[in-house]
């Protein structure tokens, strides 16, 4: 049933053994996913006859079923969980600064504790000044060797170089 895009379901009743969409006994309703809101119309009355029968519904029948109010939902019920949300790692950081500031001692410790502070900053100011010319020259002798082995026709690779300005 239906259409290219446009899809049309029945509901029905048939031996297990058939096809999906080869014969069936009875159809008992139908499924127009389509409309807003989807419309399912199911003749509750067949639906119960059927299953005192003993026919199994597939799940998405049951689905139908269960949400159009002729099958009871007997799966399992999950309670809704609401998490609180992650802290980002700076929050982390401003928390376990202040729990340090609270395990600290009194305010008289405090002053040797801000003159550290000022030479551990003029430390790091030190270690990044080292950084940065570390890398500075870490850059000049990629350059370098670069610049030397586009000069000598070979590649960083030691491959010989296509031509005068090709990059390996």
């Amino acid at each position: 049933m239906g259409a290219k895009k446009r899809p049309f379901y029945r509901l029905v009743v048939a031996d297990a053994r058939s096809p999906r969409d080869g014969r069936f006994i009875e159809a008992i309703g139908t499924y127009d996913p389509l409309a807003n809101p989807a419309v399912v119309r199911v003749d509750a009355e067949r639906v119960k006859e059927w299953m005192s029968k003993g026919a199994r519904p597939t799940d998405i029948a049951r689905q139908l079923l269960v949400r159009e109010g002729v099958l009871e939902y007997t799966g399992p019920t999950y309670e809704k969980v609401e998490k609180a949300p992650k802290p980002s790692k700076k929050q982390v950081a401003k928390v376990r600064a202040a729990e340090e500031a609270a395990a600290q001692p009194a305010p008289e410790a405090a002053a040797p504790a801000a003159d550290a502070e000022v030479a551990t900053s003029a430390e790091a100011a030190d270690v990044a000044s080292a950084k940065a010319a570390h890398m500075a020259s870490a850059a000049t002798t990629s350059m370098s060797s670069a610049t030397s082995a586009a000069t000598s026709g070979l590649c960083t690779s030691g491959k010989k170089a296509a031509g005068k300005h090709s990059a390996c």
